[in-house]
């Protein structure tokens, strides 16, 4: 298989879709930060998945029918911009690199365009994402409406082509979970270091630094999104961000963190004692997590559906918060009252893939999504105690989550994060001698 292939092969998929008609996918453009000073870059998701190309100024061009072709559109060669910014592939090298049919000047894109569109029935475009490229394509729209007297004819038909997308992303090929297997494993490295390095006296961000030396040292892009680092009554805050606090003696520390590798997301949490030892009132809450998580895993399996996960959880959950005396009553009834939500206000999955929560439908009409094999989502329960009065004192400010990550197989399920996760695994890995 050529380094391009896998590529290759989803943009088929997509002019397969779109029969007759051309899409457009552009990536994503620069950013400004402050001033004269840019983000890093990111491409957009889709324009990845079917192109592998990493450079900004580009756009891809599925032109369908009995001769389907894939063109490129990317920035030229310029050895001026190329000693400030870095290597520019110019569009014959990347033609070839990439696999492409034909490959042009970005700058002529605009020129091009009612061409390629001219005669079309349809055009495959996400109207409204990006209003510069609406004014692209409604510039080109009219060029070949003036034209209807000499003949030519403009699509009629515009269809958002990530519907299509989403459902192509969803089941994960080879080449991607190869990709997903090697982001868990160096995520799952980072967590352990973590978990190594922490120590009561620390700030939240020594251990932010910890994952991220790790997920460097490994070959990864660096963070798949920001991560929580989070301890004390902190652990209470789902999007906790400020990762500033000093860990004290007794904390709980809640790590929410996943590394980027050739744009695929790990996504891994993990809840910790800050002295390496659980107290009895958070191994009890931890116990309850762990046994959720394990039955929300094995709801896993093709042809079950999405939701099924967060079933098993919830109710592993409602009992728990009964026996901590949480909440009193039939588990039944708490969950149709939703009694729970103050401790459990979020749901126990999602997608992963390009993006950390991922591209793809949860639900159709009523219908939740069927596994199967190549999907890959997380299972992460929690329990969340914040301080109140109607809480028994001794549990409350613990927050814990487990995430990991699972790969729907052809007969069931496989976790492909290996962060110490039981309670004894954790003070193993945190244990000083």
């Amino acid at each position: 298989m050529t380094k391009h292939e896998p590529f290759s092969t989803r943009r088929r998929a997509l002019l397969d879709a779109i029969g007759e008609g051309v899409a457009i996918i552009p990536t994503a453009p620069e950013r400004i930060r402050n001033r004269d000073s840019h983000h890093p870059y990111r491409f957009d998701s889709y324009f990845w998945y079917l192109t592998g190309f990493p450079e900004p100024e580009a756009a891809l061009v599925l032109v369908g029918g009995k001769l389907p072709r894939a063109l490129l559109f990317c920035r030229e060669k310029n050895a001026e911009r190329e000693v400030w910014d870095g290597f520019r592939h110019g569009p014959e090298a990347a033609r070839d690199v990439f696999g492409f049919d034909e490959a042009y000047p970005f700058d002529e894109l605009e020129q091009r365009l009612p061409e390629l569109i001219a005669g079309r029935a349809a055009l495959w475009y996400a109207l409204g994402h990006d209003a510069g490229w609406d004014a692209k394509i409604i510039a080109a729209l009219n060029t070949v409406r003036a034209g209807a007297r000499a003949g030519k004819r403009a699509p009629t038909q515009i269809h958002d082509p990530r519907e299509t997308l989403d459902r192509l992303r969803l089941v994960k090929d080879a080449h991607e979970i190869g990709l997903m297997r090697r982001a868990a494993a160096i995520a799952s490295a980072g967590h352990a270091r973590a978990m190594r390095a922490c120590r009561p006296g620390l700030a939240e961000y020594e251990l932010e630094a910890e994952l991220s030396h790790e997920f460097r040292r490994r070959g990864a892009s660096g963070h798949a999104f920001p991560p929580i680092v989070a301890s004390g009554v902190n652990t209470c805050v789902l999007h906790y961000a400020n990762n500033d606090r000093t860990l004290a003696d007794g904390d709980l520390v809640l790590i929410d963190a996943g590394c980027e590798l050739d744009a695929y997301a790990a996504d891994i949490t993990r809840s910790f004692p800050a002295n390496g030892r659980f107290s009895g009132a958070q191994r009890d809450v931890y116990e309850i997590v762990l046994a959720a998580q394990a039955e929300a895993v094995a709801a896993i399996r093709p042809g079950a559906s999405f939701d099924a996960c967060h079933a098993a959880a919830l109710r592993v959950l409602a009992r728990g918060m009964v026996d901590l005396g949480l909440l009193a009553g039939d588990v039944d009834g708490l969950i149709e009252s939703e009694a729970y939500k103050p401790f459990y206000m979020h749901r126990t999955s999602h997608w992963l893939g390009l993006d950390v929560h991922d591209a793809g439908e949860y639900k159709t009409g009523d219908v939740w999504t069927p596994l199967s094999a190549g999907m890959t989502l997380t299972v992460e329960p929690g329990l969340y105690i914040r301080p109140a009065a109607d809480v028994p004192e001794h549990l409350r400010g613990i927050g814990i989550r487990i995430e990991d990550d699972a790969l729907v197989t052809a007969d069931g399920v496989e976790i492909i994060t290996h962060a110490p996760r039981t309670i004894g695994e954790i003070e193993e890995a945190m244990r000083r001698d």
